[in-house]
């Protein structure tokens, strides 16, 4: 049996969410923005998915926002924002580029990070004063699992710039952390339906009260005028099912999937000479396992890896045809050689001690036919 272990890219759908989702890709087929009978069931399908979103992340049903993607609910935190505000937007080093390459677009500014990957809340003090609009940090890393310490964010926010807005990106860290609690002093929380067994295409802002932000996308005005387009009513049903089901068994999936992850680090290591583990395991969500293979180069290490079944990630980009070291990586002070050799396994909900066996074995054997090459 193959392995899949990218699911930090995308996880397969929860049954509860498949199960939410038919009705309304067959019969129940209305657009929520009419007003006879099939609009007023998809409107009321979607304000019952508001209200399981909003509770499980901590919030209002009014302060749900449903997207297209997490992309867009970053983009629309930060562009949204600096369009009513205007002033400095700040993020870390290590933000997706869905963050990073909206603060670039809009002029603002980027601070560093630890060697963990962890903000660096002095340099992130620096970097606030009173022209600053809008602060992004995020809660779990997308590449090595790293969780941020948003309390303390949110303390050094609310005394550099006390005006600021704090979005956190919260995509990666639903399905391992408790999103409500930790996220509770940010001003806007970004999620994405597919990385915790909803459908791809569907996602999701906080807007706490009071946050006053401009659209994206004109319209319908759908949303409260904060988004418009018809919306995605299968998607949104789904998600609202795939974070139900994620939130009710989260401690045991936790519970389990983080030994295997144990499991599957050390035993690379062990197997592997000149492998080392990025980042600081007890800082990372459960499913993240990220390692480094010295004299590797990762893109051909995932071509030997499919080959035999396994699916991972690599720790660099092709960017106009030249490999480079991932943004994240360079940020962390990662070597250059090793970034080049790094690997994500990233595991997921429904991940077996199979799979571990089976990438115990492969990504051994990979890197030493690599390196006799």
């Amino acid at each position: 049996m193959p392995a899949y272990l990218d699911h930090a890219a995308t996880t397969p759908m929860r049954p509860e969410a498949v199960a939410a989702m038919l009705p309304f890709l067959t019969d129940q087929f209305g657009n929520p923005s009419g007003s006879h009978a099939w609009s007023r069931a998809a409107r009321q399908a979607i304000e019952e998915a508001r209200d399981v979103v909003a509770a499980c992340l901590g919030a209002r049903p009014g302060e749900v926002v449903f997207t297209g993607s997490g992309t867009e609910a970053d983009n629309l935190a930060l562009f949204g924002v600096h369009a009513v505000r205007g002033g400095t937007v700040v993020c870390t080093a290590v933000e997706h580029h869905a963050v990073l390459h909206s603060v670039q677009a809009l002029g603002g500014r980027v601070t560093g990070v630890d060697g963990a990957g962890t903000v660096d809340l002095d340099a992130l003090s620096d970097a606030l004063d009173d022209t600053v609009s809008v602060v992004s940090v995020m809660l779990a890393n997308n590449e090595v699992g790293t969780v941020e310490p948003l309390d303390a964010v949110v303390a050094v926010v609310r005394e550099g710039a006390p005006g600021a807005v704090l979005h956190t990106d919260a995509v990666q860290a639903f399905p391992w952390v408790d999103v409500a609690a930790l996220a509770a002093g940010a001003d806007l929380v970004a999620v994405a339906a597919h990385k915790f067994g909803g459908p791809k295409g569907v996602g999701a802002l906080v807007v706490r009260e009071g946050v006053k932000m401009a659209p994206l996308l004109h319209g319908g005005g759908q949303e409260r005028d904060r988004r418009s387009g018809t919306h995605n009513v299968a998607g949104i049903v789904a998600m609202a099912a795939a974070m139900r089901a994620t939130l009710e068994h989260r401690a045991d999936t936790v519970a389990r999937i983080g030994p295997l992850r144990d499991r599957l680090v050390d035993g690379l290591l062990a197997a592997v000479e000149g492998s080392v583990e990025t980042g600081d395991r007890a800082r990372k969500i459960a499913g993240n396992a990220h390692v480094s293979f010295d004299g590797v180069e990762s893109e051909a290490l995932l071509v030997l890896l499919d080959d035999v079944g396994v699916a991972a990630s690599a720790g660099s980009a092709c960017t106009s045809g030249a490999v480079e070291p991932s943004h994240v990586l360079e940020a962390m002070g990662v070597d250059r050689r090793r970034a080049l050799g790094a690997l994500r396994l990233s595991l997921g909900w429904p991940s077996t001690e199979a799979d571990i066996e089976l990438a115990l074995k492969a990504v051994p054997e990979a890197v030493a036919q690599l390196r006799s090459a």
